[in-house]
Parts: structure tokens; C-alpha cells; sequence
């Protein structure tokens, strides 16, 4: 049996990019519909377009690379932006098609959250990080280290997003993250 590789791209339950230097090399329909823009309007443009600020896209960048140079793959779970400038939950994985240049090229799967996680409270872009890194588990040392600040950093972020979302304690916040 022959499989047409374009038509299962663009079928895909999920979204889809190939990406080049972190701009947008094509994208199957479900991106799109997700994102809420054209593949005309996505192809070309910088990953940029998909985040909530131009600082959130460097950081990322500058934080998944080690990851996609030792294991050619990431994922993780983080807020994104659609052309409406909503914000949502995405789960987010991506394979480098050269682990010694990481951004050189790769593949990478978008998966929208929003139906069971959504974004209720108004986040800067470092409490989007930290409250991220909190639904994986993580320390506030642990955090420290991945987003290279002082866990009594982390704390005050943490502590932050606790009275957002009237949390009493970080098992409390974790919970009303997921459940938006």
C-alpha cells in the first residue's frame, strides 16, 4: 500500500510545522485552525508569531537548545498566542533534524490544551514560565535552574501566582492551573 506522506501531514490530529532557523517552513491545516491564520499567513513568518511576547520566543529558544543538542528532542507544556491574541495551553514537541544545530531545521508537533487547561488569570511572561515548570513538578530550585534565576526568585513568582489564583498552598496552585 503507498502512503501519501502530504496527505497524512495535513490530516494529522495534531498541529504540524518543519521549521528552518525557527521560521516556519510549512504547516498542515489543524496548525492553522488552532492558531486561528492562513498557511499563507504562517509560512515564512518566525516562530515569534506563535507567542505571547517576542521575549518568551527567545527564552525558549535560548532554553530548549541544550536539550535538542543532547537528546535531539523537547517538550513541554506552555502558553501560546493565537492570531486573535488569545492565549492558550499547548503542548509542544519537537525533534531537531541535526542535533549539532539544534534550530537548523526540525519538526514539531503542536497539541491545544485550552479545552482541559484553560488561561483564566492575566500572567506575565515569567509566571507563564514558572507556573509551567510548577505542573511539571518542579522545584523552585529545579525551576532556578532551568530559567538560570535564584529559586527566591521562583518563590516570588510563585507567590505571585498564588494570590492569582487564590491558592493556598503550591499543591493548591498546581491544581487550579490545570484546571484553569
Amino acid at each position: 500500500m503507498d502512503i501519501d506522506y502530504r496527505l497524512a501531514f495535513e490530516q494529522a490530529p495534531v498541529g504540524l510545522v518543519l521549521s528552518r532557523n525557527r521560521a516556519i517552513v510549512d504547516c498542515n491545516r489543524h496548525l492553522c485552525e488552532m492558531f486561528g491564520a492562513s498557511r499563507e499567513l504562517l509560512v515564512g513568518q518566525s516562530f515569534q508569531v506563535l507567542y505571547p511576547s517576542a521575549l518568551e520566543f527567545e527564552r525558549t529558544g535560548t532554553r530548549i537548545a541544550p536539550f535538542l543538542n543532547r537528546n535531539g528532542t523537547y517538550a513541554d507544556d506552555r502558553i501560546m498566542k493565537r492570531a486573535s491574541g488569545e492565549t492558550f495551553w499547548c503542548h509542544v514537541t519537537g525533534r531537531a533534524l541535526n542535533q549539532s544545530a539544534p534550530h537548523e531545521a526540525g519538526i514539531w508537533t503542536f497539541e491545544d490544551l485550552s479545552s482541559r487547561r484553560p488561561v483564566k488569570a492575566e500572567l506575565t511572561a515569567r509566571e507563564r514560565e514558572v507556573a509551567a515548570h510548577l505542573m511539571d513538578g518542579l522545584t523552585s530550585k529545579e525551576i532556578g535552574k532551568v530559567l538560570t534565576i535564584s529559586h527566591r526568585t521562583v518563590e516570588i513568582y510563585r507567590a505571585r501566582l498564588m494570590r492569582k489564583y487564590k491558592a493556598s498552598n503550591t499543591g493548591d496552585l498546581v491544581h487550579r492551573l490545570m484546571a484553569g
